[in-house]
């Protein structure tokens, strides 16, 4: 990835600290450490002006991973800080990126994990802190190998426990445990609902 600019440079390392404190820190992905400290995670970052850009980019994204050996690329984390500041607009983005899967026959070989500032699970109101399982500092689209899937699923076979661990986890540290970890969400509307 070519970063352009201090702009570019801080949106990645904003996501990258996300990532090392909360999702690896916390372990909230038990999978994401080794491709992480492997090297094998790809940060693109998007310049797009419109959806149709932005879903060219991650067209282009998908099938470099589909023709990339695992241990170059295993995973991908599109990051798109611009155009989804809207959570709904972004759940809008995420159905037609599934269509993309479809569309380059990579349903059952990739597949898509959301992330965003503003993520709310569907049986969860709006401030609750369980919510920042899936929320980043920008909107993110994880592009999955199903085989790194497959793998790490083996080496932890109580994968279906992650979720309810991970709620647990967050209940326990709160808002403010989850404040001391310095995460900055650049893109939130920090909602009352």
């Amino acid at each position: 990835m070519t970063i352009s600019s201090t702009a570019d440079e801080n949106v990645i390392e904003a996501c990258r600290q996300w990532l090392e404190m909360a999702v690896i820190g916390l372990n909230l992905c038990p999978f994401a450490r080794k491709p992480y400290n492997l090297n094998r995670l790809r940060f693109t970052l998007s310049h797009a002006r419109h959806l149709d850009a932005f879903l060219e980019l991650l067209e282009r994204e998908i099938l470099l991973l589909l023709q990339t050996p695992a241990i170059e690329i295993e995973t991908t984390l599109v990051i798109e800080p611009q155009l989804f500041a809207d959570f709904d607009v972004f759940l809008d983005a995420v159905t037609l990126a599934e269509q993309i899967l479809q569309d380059v026959n990579a349903n059952g070989t990739i597949q898509i994990a959301p992330f965003h500032p503003d993520f709310q699970f569907a049986d969860e109101p709006y401030n609750d802190i369980t919510n920042y399982t899936n929320r980043s500092p920008y909107p993110i689209l994880h592009l999955i190998r199903e085989s790194s899937i497959d793998q790490a699923v083996a080496a932890f076979p109580d994968a279906a426990t992650i979720y309810e661990r991970n709620k647990a986890l967050l209940r326990q540290m709160g808002t403010e445990g989850w404040a001391k970890l310095g995460i900055e969400y650049p893109m939130r509307k920090q909602k009352k609902h």
